[in-house]
């Protein structure tokens, strides 16, 4: 996900005009007012967080739970030329991907204060339109459903990374350094955080050996030719 230098604050009742239904690009499957679509509003809204938003969300909720997101996974596949690179040399952050799931924390949000807190969240993590905001299958702990909000990455989006090799990847968080530190750093973070929430990741824990060398990345599949 998106990082700032700082968590921005939450907006004044002049800001909220900004929010995501004053862009296109941000009212995929989203409704005009930010709400679940079919719903009337302002009831209480569920926000999923897969990233940073788990250990610092920024805005007050009046539950928190684990969570798991239906339909997509977590991975670094998000190129970052803000925070953590620069547009010649672009680092590598957090982003959803379609397929499989995700395990985070979801916030359920007062109706009342959620037009707030969706534009603190857009300005958050919509600084260069690299995600889509969506609402998703989102199966609670205590084994009810609801739709959560969230960001994926957009794979239309030029630095959607999702489709790189391995090797490119690890390339990327290698190189990658901007005002936030180094890409490197926010992946260690990252499974750092995951590990004391209980969420752990594999395929993280994996990347960041490959990226410290400690274990050889796995080879690149090869197209062998049909005798």
């Amino acid at each position: 996900m998106t990082e700032t230098s700082e968590t921005p604050p939450m907006p004044r009742p002049a800001m909220l005009r900004f929010a995501a239904a004053s862009d296109p690009r941000a009212a995929t499957s989203v409704s005009a007012d930010g709400t679940p679509p079919g719903t009337d509003g302002p009831e209480d809204v569920w926000v999923f967080g897969y990233g940073s938003l788990m250990w610092r969300p920024g805005f007050d909720a009046i539950d928190r739970r684990p969570a798991l997101l239906y339909g997509y996974h977590r991975d670094m596949c998000v190129r970052s030329i803000r925070y953590r690179g620069t547009p010649d040399k672009p680092g590598l952050v957090l982003g959803l991907r379609r397929g499989g799931s995700c395990r985070g924390i979801a916030y359920r949000v007062a109706g009342a204060a959620w037009t707030g807190v969706r534009a603190y969240l857009f300005e958050r993590e919509m600084t260069t339109y690299a995600y889509q905001p969506r609402f998703g299958a989102v199966g609670l702990g205590d084994g009810h459903r609801v739709s959560g909000y969230t960001f994926v990455a957009d794979p239309a989006h030029p630095q959607y990374a999702g489709d790189l090799d391995v090797s490119a990847r690890i390339g990327l968080i290698r190189q990658g350094v901007g005002p936030n530190g180094t890409a490197r750093d926010y992946l260690a973070s990252t499974v750092d955080h995951l590990d004391e929430l209980g969420i752990a990741d594999s395929h993280l824990h994996c990347l960041l050996a490959w990226v410290d060398g400690h274990v050889p990345p796995p080879e690149p599949e090869r197209n062998v030719p049909a005798p």
